[in-house]
């Protein structure tokens, strides 16, 4: 009775690990999804770790009581190789050569966070000062008000900056790079916006012989009042109750859902402004997607690119501090005729609610 019992409690088991695995590659391909037909499905990529953290447990759990039965979440982790290798990378982080060219790319939340209040120009400056890179592109570089491009002519040869909103909005959101590579000319992306302060700018960069195409990128966000976020912590820590936990819930995910649409707009439009603009130089595509690994936006932008971090970087690389909202949001894509080493998130800065993504990129790779 107790051998019947046991052998039944393991196939329910094996079950349940079964229907983990076939979650877990549903949610990893979900990116596919395209948020403008199906916004909410499109939502069910931010659980991804959830059925990768349970099929681990499975791991364990055959490896402790019935070993026999490891082949089954194995078989997941292989057949869901490739999002896993796109939400966290594992591998020994490869040192760039001497060549490489280094890039940031960071948002610098117009350089008074949310998250600690007051003047950090003059540190996050030093800190961009210190990396000594050949690009840095910042997202909501919005500080004109201390003479910040003189301060960065002092130390970058040459700099631009690109308002992304539209003319008639008050509050005012640009895109900047800095660079030693001559910028012949920069441009807004014609994106549509909710709030219409999010979009994407594109800068043409002389290097060698090459017309470089850097895309910088702060696409739609959610824009959750502070409020709502609070509503939203403690509905993740359960001390909501059940009736108000659903309504806010479903309002929550009607924000989510409305802001994929939005990204799965621009994505496409940055995808064919690329196609329509890239000469024979390279492409790099930067900044804050809004949107994590596995999303349609990501994958859109990413058709025909690397994508730096899980080509040569390892682990969650957490890009958002938020408590509560910790994710990869911020992004860097590269053409084949480049190659990326020890792509990063630079956790030691803490001046923004964004940590800085930083990568080495080799040029004249052809795989």
């Amino acid at each position: 009775m107790i051998k019947r019992l046991k052998i039944i409690t393991i196939q329910l088991i094996a079950g349940a690990n079964f229907a983990i695995v076939v979650l877990m590659l549903l949610v990893g391909f979900s990116d596919r999804i395209d948020p403008e037909q199906y916004p909410l499905l499109a939502c069910v990529g931010m659980t991804f770790p959830i059925f990768l953290l349970a099929n681990l447990l499975m791991l364990c759990f055959w490896t402790l009581f019935a070993w026999r039965k490891l082949w089954i979440p194995v078989l997941g982790f292989i057949l869901a190789y490739v999002p896993i290798n796109i939400y966290v990378p594992v591998r020994a982080m490869e040192s760039p050569p001497n060549d490489a060219l280094k890039l940031v790319s960071y948002n610098v939340s117009g350089f008074g966070s949310t998250i600690a209040k007051g003047d950090h120009f003059d540190s996050v400056f030093s800190y961009l000062c210190h990396q000594q890179a050949d690009i840095i592109c910042l997202q909501e570089d919005n500080d004109t008000w201390r003479s910040a491009d003189d301060r960065f002519a002092e130390h970058f040869k040459y700099n631009a900056r690109v308002k992304i909103c539209y003319d008639k909005v008050t509050w005012s959101n640009h895109v900047g790079l800095h660079t030693r590579f001559p910028i012949l000319r920069s441009e807004r992306i014609d994106l549509t916006s909710s709030t219409r302060v999010n979009g994407a700018a594109a800068f043409y960069l002389q290097v060698g012989a090459d017309t470089m195409l850097v895309v910088g990128c702060h696409l739609e966000n959610i824009h959750l009042n502070k409020k709502e976020r609070q509503q939203y912590k403690e509905i993740l820590k359960g001390s909501m109750e059940r009736d108000t936990a659903k309504a806010e819930g479903k309002m929550l995910l009607g924000k989510l859902s409305g802001a994929f649409k939005i990204r799965a707009a621009q994505a496409k439009a940055i995808r064919r402004y690329i196609s329509e603009h890239r000469g024979s130089g390279p492409v790099i595509v930067c900044g804050d997607f809004n949107d994590t690994p596995i999303s349609f936006t990501r994958h859109t932008i990413a058709e025909g690119l690397t994508d730096c971090f899980a080509a040569s970087g390892r682990g969650l690389g957490l890009s958002y501090n938020q408590k509560g909202f910790n994710f990869r949001i911020d992004h860097v894509l590269c053409s084949e005729d480049l190659k990326p080493y020890h792509c990063l998130v630079d956790s030691k800065i803490k001046e923004s609610d964004h940590f800085p993504v930083v990568c080495w990129l080799k040029m004249g790779h052809n795989p």
